[in-house]
């Protein structure tokens, strides 16, 4: 099956697309403005303990405090409370969709009884965000710190060696086991990722002595740093796509940007610099994302009503607490029976809503609502198609079994925001009953559809007519980036704000 990793860099925003076999299988997006805080690590105070929920509100200076559940509190806080005392006496004197899931099959977390016995309020703690902020709510953390590199996950907090479950081989998964288990230093956990697999030695035992260098780093701000503060800070998405996303099923990675390019050499020069041949730089004229039809993908991804080959239909609705999804055989009519025809809708159905969940990155519970099935046997082939259909998602999942009604409800593990959330807002025009995109992004969409017409155009100027909103942000904070467009097409563009367009409308002319 062809892989390719594509990475649209521009100053304004970073997408990277994992096409499998010409499908688009996974969408990433990062902008300057709104990074990703994902693997994150900062220097927190405890300032609120809900013995209640278990739970505690750690102030870690973003918008709203993180959550930390008991059951993500270690038990290694004296460590930090004695060095944090050690350097007070002295100065008397003087980042995670993937690589959750590598952490979560291996590790239990240890669950205890009282979260006030083990959390107080105005404590310094050093947590990790482990999933975004998402809506309303604040990121969640965790103290059970974990430092990803290309072949190993260090964990500082815990004794543990463990083995990513995607690596199937089970002499292979010994044979791991026994390496870390031989070099790894009394009282740190490691976790072989699914690029280990086959790598020598020597490499793996070199990035654990840097990853435990970089501990002892983290330690070192952690004493020292104000309350709250940033103590490390992941790699952007670029260099973490290709840590975690470029393994040995990816054939090729393309990259339009040169800059970005030679810094993607220089990263992978560290681990494996053989994977130099397999990374390209895209020069065409043509916009990397319209050349392989990623563009078309990612509309087809925003619509409620995705089309099934054989006619049939899935609508998809995201509410707060859920999202449903309906099946239906639209004008597909079948060819034998009534039994037949639904059973291969719901066949059908079940590949195109695996593939969505992934691709939109919808988390939370899902309920899937299948077409009526009398028989209990083609409700279990449902079932387990669905479920097959699930092992290429990275994200954990959990399905229960067809209900007698045709409902089958599951859970996917939420990490960061769904497509719908990054693309869009709620409308001004119907009080947020509906959806627009947001500002940001009809943006850049206007620079990008310049992009795509000023090689075909021979004219030295373009002219683009937008709606008053979008003109004030283009001709204000995106101003550099309409600057940078300027240069790259080598021609001229102006903007004009008309009252009478749509927001989502604009027009180009030259």
């Amino acid at each position: 099956m062809a892989t390719e990793l594509l990475i649209n860099a521009r100053s304004y925003e970073t997408r990277v697309a994992l096409i499998e076999n010409n499908i688009l299988a996974e969408f990433h997006l990062e902008r300057p403005r709104r990074h990703s805080l994902a693997g994150n690590i900062y220097k927190g105070q405890v300032v609120r303990v809900l013995p209640g929920m278990q739970a505690a509100f750690v102030e870690i200076g973003l918008e709203r405090a993180g959550f930390l559940y008991v059951s993500d509190v270690t038990d290694h806080f004296e460590e930090f409370e004695v060095l944090m005392k050690q350097e007070e006496e002295e100065d008397r004197g003087d980042s995670y969709d993937e690589l959750n899931e590598e952490l979560e099959e291996e590790i239990q977390p240890l669950y205890f009884n009282n979260i006030d016995d083990l959390l107080k309020e105005g404590q310094e703690i050093l947590v990790q965000i482990m999933r975004e902020p998402i809506g309303s709510k604040g990121a969640r953390i965790t103290t059970h710190i974990s430092l990803p590199g290309r072949h190993l996950v260090l964990m500082p907090t815990m004794d543990h060696v463990g083995v990513s479950r995607r690596i199937e081989d089970e002499e292979e998964r010994r044979k791991l086991r026994e390496l870390l288990a031989g070099f790894k230093p009394a009282g740190y956990g490691l976790i072989a990722r699914t690029a280990s697999e086959g790598v020598n030695k020597d490499k793996i035992r070199t990035e654990m002595e840097f990853l435990i260098k970089l501990w002892s780093n983290i330690q070192q701000k952690m004493s020292r740093g104000p309350v709250p503060s940033l103590i490390y800070q992941d790699l952007n998405i670029t260099l973490r796509s290709v840590r975690d996303l470029f393994t040995k099923e990816v054939d090729r990675l393309v990259i339009d940007s040169r800059s970005e390019y030679d810094q993607i050499l220089n990263f992978i020069d560290t681990f494996n610099p053989k994977l130099k041949n397999l990374v390209h730089l895209y020069e065409e004229p043509e916009p990397l994302f319209d050349a392989y039809g990623i563009e078309m993908e990612l509309g087809r991804a925003l619509g409620k009503k995705v089309w099934l080959k054989s006619g049939g239909y899935i609508v998809i609705e995201m509410t707060e607490a859920l999202t449903a999804v309906d099946v239906n055989t639209g004008r597909y009519v079948g060819k034998r029976n009534l039994e037949e025809t639904i059973l291969k809708t719901n066949l059908e159905a079940v590949k195109e809503i695996a593939y969505q969940l992934r691709l939109r990155n919808i988390g939370g519970l899902v309920v899937i609502d299948f077409i009526y099935l009398e028989k209990k046997n083609d409700r279990e082939k449902v079932f387990n198609a669905l479920k097959e259909a699930l092992k290429r998602d990275k994200s954990k999942t959990n399905v229960l079994r067809m209900s007698e009604l045709g409902l089958i409800e599951m859970t996917r593990k939420r990490t960061r925001e769904n497509l719908n959330r990054i693309f869009r807002e709620p409308c001004f025009y119907c009080e947020g009953e509906g959806w627009l995109k947001s500002r940001s992004s009809i943006c850049y969409q206007v620079l990008r559809q310049i992009e795509r017409e000023a090689w075909e155009s021979k004219r030295d100027n373009v002219v683009v007519r937008v709606h008053p909103d979008i003109a004030g942000i283009l001709l204000d904070e995106e101003q550099p980036a309409l600057e940078e467009l300027e240069k790259r097409i080598g021609k001229r563009i102006a903007v004009e704000a008309k009252d009478h367009i749509h927001i989502e409308q604009f027009e180009i002319y030259s």
